[in-house]
């Protein structure tokens, strides 16, 4: 079953690419390989939330983060579809790197990263296993909760 079929399945769908928000580009083609930028947990247009992630009263809660970087991951998705003809024409997701704003104390970022990684393994399989980083940070842009970056092999365009 291909990616695109996969994803259907699973009642996903990718988002139209987010315009960038500063003098950079959503994905960068290099090779057989597509970078992205940053990619924030946005849904038409709006952050699905913002703050930190923690467990005080007032935090983002971890679930709702994890929740954002499924969205993040989509958008990358988008980002790295529309760079190369399309999602089926990802060979393999190498590697992704997950932000987190975190409260004090919280430590739990790979758990929120996992959001995004569930989603790879859907869609991708084995094909979607990944070399990953889960880093906390003080905050991110626009105060979004996380932010991914994506790397994929893709096949060169002839």
């Amino acid at each position: 079953m291909s990616a695109s079929a996969r994803l259907e399945a699973l009642g996903l769908t990718l988002p139209e690419v987010a315009t960038p928000v500063g003098t950079y580009v959503p994905a960068k083609a290099h090779g057989d390989l597509v970078y992205t930028s940053g990619q924030l947990p946005l849904v038409d247009g709006e952050l699905l939330a913002v703050g930190v992630v923690g467990q005080r009263s007032g935090d983002v809660s971890p679930e709702r983060a994890l929740e954002c970087a499924r969205a993040c991951i989509l958008n990358a998705l988008a980002a790295v579809a529309n760079a190369s003809g399309g999602l089926d024409s990802i060979v393999s997701i190498v590697k992704i790197t997950g932000f987190v704003a975190s409260a004090p104390g919280f430590t739990a970022q790979p758990a929120v990263i996992n959001g995004a990684s569930g989603v790879l393994a859907d869609v991708f399989g084995e094909s979607g296993r990944h070399a990953r980083s889960a880093v906390g940070v003080a905050s991110l842009p626009l105060g979004a909760p996380v932010e991914i970056e994506l790397i994929a092999q893709v096949r060169t365009l002839a």
